[in-house]
C-alpha cells in the first residue's frame, strides 16, 4: 500500500529499552510503524518510554519490566508476552553491560553476570522466537554488539569476549537465514553517549579521553537502517570502521598491548 510504513502489522521486542541506544532503537522502530514490546529492569522508566513513543508514533507500546540476567528471565519475558496475546516479529537484543578493570577487580557475580546478560539471555530469546520468524518468512533479529567484538580486551576481558560471541553468532545466523525472508544484523558501535559508561566505569580510562563518543540516536538510526537492509554487520563511525578492519590483520601481541593501554586508568 502506498505510504505504508515498513513495520506496519509487525511487533518489535526491544531489550534494554529504558535508556541510551535501546530507547533510540525503539524510537526508530516505532517511527517505522512497528508496535513495540519494551523490556528493562526499571518499570517506571519503561512506562515513560512506552507512553511517549506510542503518542509520538501512533503505535502500541507494551512495557514489561524484568531482569534478563536472571537465569529464568528470558522465559518469564516470553511467557508475559504470550499472556498478553502478543507475538514477536523482530527481536532487538540490546540489553547488556560491561565492567572496566582487571578480571579480579570485581566480584564473580559481576563477571559472570555479563555472560548471563550479554550472551545467554541473547541466545535464549533468539531461540525462543527464531522458529516463528522462519515460519512467517519475515522479521528478524538485530543484535547490539560493540567494536570491542573485533579484538580481545585486556582490562575488560569478559565484556570484549561477550561481544565477540554476539558478532560471531549474528554472522552465523545471517547466513542460516539467507533466502528465508528473515533478516539478521549486528550493530557494533564504538564509544556512545549512554548510561553504559557510568555503569561500566569506562569514563575513567584513557580510551574515554582519546575517543569522542557518538550520540546514541545516530548509532540507533544506523542500526535500524542496517537491519532493514539485512546488512550483516553495521559499524558506526568512520574511525571505528577503520579500526575494525585493521584489528584482525595487526599482530595480536600489538593489538593486546594497544587495547590494554587504552583501557588503563587515566
Amino acid at each position: 500500500m502506498p505510504g505504508a510504513r515498513p513495520g506496519s502489522g509487525q511487533t518489535a521486542l526491544v531489550t534494554g529499552a529504558s535508556g541510551g541506544i535501546g530507547v533510540d532503537l525503539a524510537a526508530c522502530f516505532a517511527k517505522g510503524g512497528y508496535d513495540l514490546i519494551l523490556t528493562a529492569r526499571s518499570e517506571t522508566a519503561l512506562q515513560d518510554v512506552a507512553v511517549r513513543l506510542a503518542r509520538e508514533h501512533a503505535v502500541t507500546a507494551t512495557p514489561i519490566a524484568g531482569d534478563l540476567a536472571d537465569g529464568a528471565g528470558a522465559q518469564r519475558l516470553a511467557d508475559a508476552v504470550a499472556a498478553r496475546g502478543l507475538s514477536v516479529d523482530v527481536l532487538v537484543n540490546n540489553a547488556g553491560y560491561g565492567h572496566a578493570g582487571a578480571f579480579t577487580s570485581s566480584d564473580r557475580a559481576t563477571q559472570v553476570g555479563m555472560v548471563d546478560l550479554n550472551v545467554r539471555a541473547l541466545v535464549e530469546l533468539t531461540h525462543l522466537y527464531w522458529d516463528g520468524m522462519l515460519k512467517r518468512k519475515r522479521g528478524g533479529v538485530l543484535n547490539v554488539a560493540s567494536t570491542a567484538a573485533f579484538q580481545p580486551g585486556p582490562l575488560m576481558a569478559v565484556y570484549y569476549a561477550s561481544k565477540a560471541f554476539v558478532l560471531s553468532f549474528s554472522e552465523a545466523l545471517w547466513e542460516e537465514a539467507r533466502g528465508t525472508g528473515v533478516k539478521v544484523s549486528c550493530l557494533c558501535p564504538g564509544p556512545t553517549v549512554s548510561g553504559f559508561r557510568a555503569r561500566a566505569g569506562t569514563g575513567r580510562t584513557k580510551l574515554a579521553a582519546a575517543a569522542r563518543s557518538m550520540p546514541s540516536m545516530p548509532v540507533a538510526e544506523a542500526g535500524y537502517r542496517g537491519f532493514l537492509d539485512d546488512q550483516r554487520v553495521v559499524v558506526t563511525g568512520a574511525r571505528n570502521k577503520l579500526l575494525a578492519r585493521l584489528a584482525p590483520v595487526m599482530p595480536r601481541r600489538t593489538v593486546l598491548r594497544m587495547v590494554r593501554a587504552l583501557q588503563s586508568p587515566r
